[in-house]
């Protein structure tokens, strides 16, 4: 399914395919938690802002509006209308951000409900279950997000669950791609890495999964709280032990610059809400640092975001324009900046590969990175 065109150093040029299409890494994936991205963009404006493939949330869907509901609109790509790969994430980074109303067990993990408090119960198999009734592209591996700063010997522990979790996450997505109503029969699962920040933890957990021959391996865990060179170190320690013909995900990662810097690293995948979350707060990424529209010197500036950009905002609408829509509350404000956004993340990917494809990825990243962290 990964086959790998080209590297330079570490990075890698390649392909994913899938039984709903190819993906050209390095990749973004755009997050769409709810079955859509927040800014109000739709599948076809994904499409347009150069998306490969989006990520959803089993947990919230599991909620709202049940993955039985989902199942019998046909899948969360019908639902959603979007043609193209789909990734769903376990519902394992609750485990970490609603660490104040859970209980984890041996079994699995039991929540209160966001909506109205009732008790949700996720394992192994439920987050299955759930997923392959989402019938997603790619299904992740239930597992256990440990928030930093950690106990070494609770990372442990939890690092060798994950890994017994995972065992039964691939026994029961088996068993539902046998089934003759599954809607994906072909859904892939991808296994997560453990360990928080303790380098022996991170190399036997990755050691431990590379066994179970699954089909990506990502690196789960990071980008939550922890400083980004503990980030990059984690990632360097993880990575030569990872198979070279399967995929490679960075989980939750990141701004601009973490994605360069993993790709260095050797990473195909990523994912992160920022993107559309700066957005609505009127912080926009371009190729000459981060601007902040809210501030005055924009109110009368006719100029788009960024000369030459080809998203929707750019070609057709000012600073100024937008800058007043942000400051009403207007809905079509919060879509033109959420459209930049993920056109530049989209377009950033699309740059790299072809720094990589050129052979001139290092000196794109030796350029661009100090670029990128400035604020303009």
């Amino acid at each position: 399914m990964f086959k790998l065109l080209k590297k330079e150093g570490n990075a890698r040029l390649g392909e994913f395919k899938t039984v709903h299409g190819t993906i050209k890494t390095p990749a973004f994936m755009n997050v769409a938690t709810q079955g859509a991205i927040k800014g109000g963009l739709s599948g076809d404006d994904l499409i347009r802002e150069h998306c490969q493939i989006g990520l959803c949330n089993t947990y919230h869907l599991h909620l709202r509006p049940g993955d039985k509901v989902v199942r019998e609109l046909g899948g969360i790509r019908k639902m959603m209308n979007f043609p193209l790969p789909v990734l769903t994430d376990s519902g394992g980074f609750q485990v970490f951000s609603l660490s104040q109303t859970r209980t984890i067990s041996e079994e699995g993990v039991t929540f209160a409900s966001y909506l109205d408090g009732r008790k949700i119960f996720m394992g192994p198999e439920e987050s299955m279950q759930v997923q392959s009734n989402l019938a997603s592209t790619i299904a992740m591996a239930f597992d256990e997000c440990v928030g930093m700063p950690a106990e070494y010997e609770y990372s442990k522990m939890s690092a060798a669950r994950t890994v017994r979790w995972l065992k039964r996450c691939k026994e029961e997505m088996t068993r539902l791609n046998s089934l003759h109503d599954t809607l994906n029969p072909h859904q892939l699962l991808f296994g997560i890495n453990q360990g928080c920040t303790f380098e022996d933890i991170r190399k036997s957990n990755m050691e431990e999964i590379v066994k179970l021959d699954l089909d990506g391996y990502a690196i789960g865990g990071l980008a939550v709280g922890e400083p980004a060179e503990e980030m990059y170190k984690t990632i360097e320690a993880v990575e030569p032990i990872m198979p070279v013909d399967k995929i490679r995900y960075l989980m939750g990662v990141g701004t601009p610059v973490n994605i360069i810097e993993g790709v260095y690293r050797g990473v195909d995948l990523f994912d992160c809400v920022m993107p559309s979350r700066n957005a609505r707060h009127g912080y926009l990424f371009t190729w000459e640092g981060t601007r902040n529209l809210n501030n005055e010197k924009y109110k009368t500036d006719e100029r788009p975001i960024e000369e030459g950009c080809g998203c929707l905002a750019c070609q057709k609408y000012s600073r100024g324009y937008i800058r007043h829509l942000l400051k009403s509350g207007e809905m079509l404000g919060m879509r033109l900046l959420v459209s930049h956004n993920m056109y530049f993340y989209n377009t950033l990917m699309e740059r790299i590969r072809e720094e990589l494809e050129k052979g001139t990825f290092s000196s794109f990243r030796e350029k661009y990175v100090p670029i990128l962290l400035r604020r303009l």
